[in-house]
């Protein structure tokens, strides 16, 4: 039998993880929310190798990107779905997602 202590203890150390996992997410949504639109801003990214790239596609951005986090990988993969089912609207997908994410949180 737990006790209410216990039992405070579970809820808030699932809040914290909720928390963490928006967090995680919104982080990956905002890098790309600027290179939405019309005059959107490019990214410049230093690859592994050491190249340098300068791209404003969302979808090349999050393919990119080293995401660790599981929720913020999800973001990632949303992005990916999108673009082999629709070919366009990565960007969106992922800055709507992260949206809805913060009306949560």
């Amino acid at each position: 039998m737990t006790n209410r202590g216990d039992l405070y203890q579970e809820r808030t150390k699932g809040r914290d993880v909720r928390v963490a996992n928006i967090l995680a997410a919104k982080a990956v949504a905002d890098s790309v929310r600027t290179s939405l639109g019309p005059r959107g801003m490019d990214k410049l990214m230093q690859l592994e190798n050491g190249e340098v790239l300068i791209t404003n596609d969302g979808a090349t951005i999050l393919s990119k990107m080293k995401v660790m986090h599981p929720a913020a990988k999800m973001l990632v993969e949303l992005s990916q779905s999108q673009d082999i089912e629709a070919g366009d609207g990565t960007t969106s997908v992922c800055v709507m997602a992260g949206g809805l994410l913060g009306a949560c949180g």
